[in-house]
């Protein structure tokens, strides 16, 4: 028979079911992530994530309808973002969950990441005690826009298709550690392997900005510099 408090709790964990829906498929975890780096058009997150704008669309859709997008729209573009910081930290707490109860993750993650780079990531700690001693230097290899939102302090923004070009500009005799959106980013790996092989002293932070802001430890936020101005800062 039903009650007033059953009704309730079916109609309240419909509802939450609706988020879980909305998180169940992998292509729209993976446009949850890059959302959380910055804000993107439907035509920049199919392409960032490889699908068709029909289905990054739809995909959004998805999200939208859950809760977990906000949209604005300027001429004939919409742009996407996270309804919130919550939907970033939802993000960051589902992932640790995988990470903590399902071996098989990190056994993928390990074999890819030691293929590129067989040295163990820098954590953050290690960083912020480097860079106080200034004989590191931070690199995100991320694209200028999402650079633009959130960077770690002091960082150089040489984006991962530039990288080869402009290997110059870094500073020589200088580690290098390169960040990009977090664990399961592939791109600060590729800087390091390339770097590597041009004879450089280069590391992988394992970190992204959420992770770092997360710590509790700060950012920074605008356009990219030249490597020389951050030098001297």
């Amino acid at each position: 028979m039903s009650t007033p408090a059953r009704e309730f709790k079916d109609a309240i964990y419909e509802q939450f079911a609706r988020v879980g829906h909305a998180v169940s498929s992998p292509r729209r975890l993976e446009l949850l992530d890059l959302l959380a780096q910055a804000p993107r058009t439907v035509e920049a997150l199919a392409m960032d994530s490889g699908m068709s704008v029909a289905n990054a669309s739809q995909h959004l859709h998805v999200l939208r309808d859950a809760g977990l997008l906000e949209t604005t729209k300027r001429g004939l573009y919409v742009t996407y973002r996270l309804s919130g910081d919550d939907v970033a930290g939802m993000l960051l707490s589902l992932r640790r969950a995988a990470q903590g109860h399902l071996e098989e993750m990190e056994r993928v993650s390990r074999t890819f990441f030691r293929s590129l780079d067989p040295l163990e990531p820098i954590d953050s700690q290690e960083l912020v005690e480097r860079s106080g001693r200034r004989d590191v230097a931070i690199l995100d290899v991320r694209p200028a826009n999402e650079y633009a939102v959130s960077h770690l302090p002091g960082a150089i923004s040489v984006p991962l298709p530039e990288l080869a070009a402009r290997i110059a500009e870094l500073p020589a005799g200088t580690d290098i550690v390169a960040y990009c959106r977090g664990p399961w980013c592939v791109l600060a790996a590729e800087a390091v392997h390339l770097l590597r092989f041009r004879g450089m002293s280069a590391r992988r932070l394992e970190d992204g900005v959420r992770e770092w802001a997360e710590r509790g430890l700060p950012l920074e936020a605008g356009p990219p510099r030249l490597a020389a101005a951050v030098a001297e800062s």
